[in-house]
């Protein structure tokens, strides 16, 4: 697939990105070769080949999901400069 001028101008506009009108041919080009990797990558066969989260071997640590015993919100609030009604008071920041 061969991306033209107008094309790039029109996906610049769209990615919000100012292009210099002498740069518009450069920037086609690029996307032209973009989508002609796109289009090799199309073509491997990855039937059976399992997704990788990672280049290696690795297992997410996983905590046990328990009930703890909470309830220190008076010693968490004791630190806090402002608070009302057992939560955190924080100023106003938006009117």
């Amino acid at each position: 697939m061969s991306i033209d001028k107008d094309t790039a101008r029109r996906v610049a506009h769209l990615a919000r990105i100012e292009v210099p009108e002498a740069e518009l041919e450069t920037l086609a080009g690029e996307l032209s070769n973009i989508l002609g990797f796109m289009e090799q990558l199309n073509e491997v066969d990855v039937e059976g080949v399992t997704p990788m989260t990672s280049v290696t071997p690795m297992e997410l640590k996983r905590r046990a999901d328990v009930v703890t015993d909470g309830g220190y919100a008076d010693k968490i609030l004791s630190n806090a400069p402002d608070s009302r009604e057992g939560f955190f008071a924080v100023p106003k920041v938006v009117e």
